[in-house]
């Protein structure tokens, strides 16, 4: 099995295991605040990960400085990322939430053109372009239906790029489960510390079973996103995130009777067919 298609089963698990976790957060809201959600599920991540990265060491004392900023980078990258999707989950459709985030298979591929040099033809650029357009379906600036949180979704998929870019630039340098242990302890002190700005909520036994479920979803999540970024190309493991909207579809469906309105499908549809057609590309120049 060759290193793309072990990264591509890496992300499909992955994109799974975040769609789980982005439904079972989604049941917290209005029990919950934002930021204790974020604290608790952190702390329970970062014992899981702390498990893990006892029994194979930590590394991260041999980092040179550039490195370190590089990890440093995706632990703020992580902290952002954490706080957007969770604001957005508690205030719009799972299944609209999930769509604009399809469109990181398009903005990672550019990304990794624009800072880390791989290549990228006029095709794909045009391809990225359009996916941009499916993208404006969804959010529908200007329109009655635009959700300001539609917003943090956006900023949810720059922060993210800039998690899975410094993934890859780290290379074998750290193990997934260290990088991923350094992201979830700055998404746990950065929630806990704005925990203290909020009022905090009395867990009943129904929400710790839900955070704890979020917590080994997201955990699992962690771990199988940097062995896909790590084990294939960025720009062929990042397509086989549309795993994710038809999961997100699916769970909004069942869980919460959601479904995304004719445009923002349409949209989907759009940046789903762009990204196939970039894949395409890629293949069709290795081939």
């Amino acid at each position: 099995m060759s290193n793309n298609i072990r990264g591509a089963l890496f992300m499909i698990c992955s994109m799974i295991c975040f769609a789980a976790n982005d439904a079972i957060i989604k049941s917290l809201g209005g029990v919950l605040p934002v930021y204790q959600t974020l604290a608790v599920r952190g702390g329970l991540v970062l014992l899981l990960l702390a498990v893990l990265v006892a029994r194979s060491g930590w590394r991260v004392q041999e980092l040179g400085r550039r490195d370190r900023m590089i990890l440093g980078l995706r632990g703020l990258s992580e902290v952002g990322a954490a706080f957007f999707i969770v604001t957005a989950l508690f205030n719009m459709e799972l299944a609209n939430m999930t769509a604009i985030l399809q469109i990181l298979p398009l903005t990672i591929p550019l990304a990794a053109f624009l800072f880390l040099g791989e290549p990228l033809g006029w095709r794909r650029l045009s391809a990225i372009a359009v996916g941009f357009l499916g993208m404006l379906l969804i959010v529908k600036p200007g329109s009655d239906g635009f959700n300001v949180y539609s917003l943090f979704c956006l900023a949810a998929v720059i922060c993210v790029t800039i998690r899975d870019l410094t993934a890859r630039s780290l290379g074998a340098k750290l193990s997934s489960q260290e990088m991923s242990l350094f992201a979830a302890f700055g998404v746990f002190v950065a929630a806990g510390f704005a925990t203290v700005f909020e009022p905090w909520v009395p867990i009943t036994g129904p929400a710790w079973a839900a955070l704890l479920g979020s917590s080994v979803a997201i955990f699992f999540g962690y771990i199988v996103s940097v062995m896909a970024i790590r084990t294939g190309d960025v720009s062929f493991t990042a397509q086989f995130r549309y795993v994710g909207l038809i999961a997100a579809l699916i769970l909004g469906y069942v869980f919460f009777s959601e479904w995304p309105d004719a445009l923002a499908l349409t949209g989907a549809g759009v940046i789903v067919g762009t990204g196939a057609f970039a894949l395409y590309r890629q293949r069709a120049l290795r081939g």
